[in-house]
C-alpha cells in the first residue's frame, strides 16, 4: 500500500536513504567504521581489552559490550552532555544495551578469547534511525577489530558470524509501511520498529511500538518484510567496505 501523503524525503516505501560505511576511519581504534544513513552520522569504535569484566573472568570467553552518546549539536538544539549532567539517560541506556546485545549475538565468545571489545558509538548528527547506524557500524568496526588480531596471528579467524548482523528502522507513514524512517517521518510515524537481523534473515531483536493506535498484524508482516530487504542490502554494503563480499 502507497502512504495517503508523500514521504518527507520523496523516497517510495521501500526506498532506504544513501548509505555509506566507512572503515578505518579513526587512526587510533583497533577497529572503526562511520556510518551515514542519510544525514545520520554515527562513528563507530572498537577498543580491544586483555580483560574481561568479573562475571566472565575464568570462563575462557570473551565479552562485546557498547556505548553510545550524542554529541551537543548532532541534534537542532544543543543539549549538554551527559558527564556534565552526572548520569545517562534512560534513553541512552536502552540503546547501548540494545546494540551490546545485537554485537554479542554476532560474535562466537569462545573463539575470540578471554578479552574484552568495547563498541563506542557517538552520534556525530542525528536524523533519525541512529541506534540502527550505530548497529550496522559496529559490526563493521568490530570486524576490523577482530580482523587486526587475525593479521597478528592472536587469532586464527575472525570470530563473528559470516552471515553478519545490521539493523533497519520500519515503521507505518500515512498508513502505509515504509523503511529508514528519517527524523520528520519518525515524529509523525503511526508505528516505529527497529529490526536486528542476521544477512541469512535470523532474527536477533524486534523492537516495535504503536505511537498513535495499535496497528494489525498484517501491517506489521510489511514492515518485517521491507527489513528483510533492507538488512539484505546494509549486509551487502557491509561486505563491500569489508572487502568479503
Amino acid at each position: 500500500m502507497a502512504p495517503s501523503s508523500p514521504r518527507p524525503s520523496g523516497r517510495a516505501p521501500g526506498e532506504m536513504r544513501e548509505v555509506v560505511l566507512e572503515p578505518d576511519c579513526a587512526k587510533h581504534a583497533e577497529g572503526s567504521c562511520l556510518a551515514r544513513f542519510g544525514e545520520t552520522y554515527v562513528l563507530c569504535t572498537a577498543t580491544i581489552e586483555d580483560s574481561v569484566p568479573r562475571f566472565v573472568k575464568g570462563s575462557g570467553r570473551g565479552w562485546v559490550t557498547a556505548e553510545y552518546g550524542m554529541l551537543p549539536r548532532s541534534t537542532h538544539r544543543r543539549t549538554d552532555r551527559e558527564a556534565a549532567r552526572g548520569r545517562q539517560t534512560g534513553r541512552t541506556l536502552e540503546i547501548q544495551r540494545l546494540i551490546g546485545r545485537s554485537l554479542r549475538a554476532a560474535t562466537d565468545a569462545a573463539a575470540m578469547g578471554e578479552r574484552q571489545v568495547r563498541i563506542d558509538c557517538d552520534v556525530l548528527q542525528a536524523d533519525g534511525g541512529t541506534r540502527t547506524a550505530a548497529i550496522t557500524g559496529g559490526f563493521v568496526a568490530l570486524h576490523r577489530a577482530f580482523s587486526g588480531l587475525v593479521e597478528l596471528g592472536v587469532l586464527p579467524e575472525v570470530p563473528l558470524l559470516p552471515g553478519h548482523v545490521a539493523a533497519v528502522s520500519c515503521g507505518l507513514y500515512g498508513g502505509a509501511a515504509v523503511i529508514d524512517l528519517d527524523y520528520a517521518e519518525d515524529s509523525a510515524a503511526q508505528a516505529d520498529a527497529n529490526f536486528v537481523m542476521t544477512g541469512d534473515g535470523a532474527i536477533v531483536e524486534i523492537q516495535a511500538t504503536a505511537e498513535q493506535a495499535p496497528f494489525a498484524a498484517e501491517a506489521f508482516g510489511e514492515m518485517f518484510a521491507l527489513a528483510q530487504t533492507g538488512i539484505a542490502d546494509l549486509v551487502a554494503r557491509q561486505k563491500a567496505a569489508l572487502g568479503t563480499g
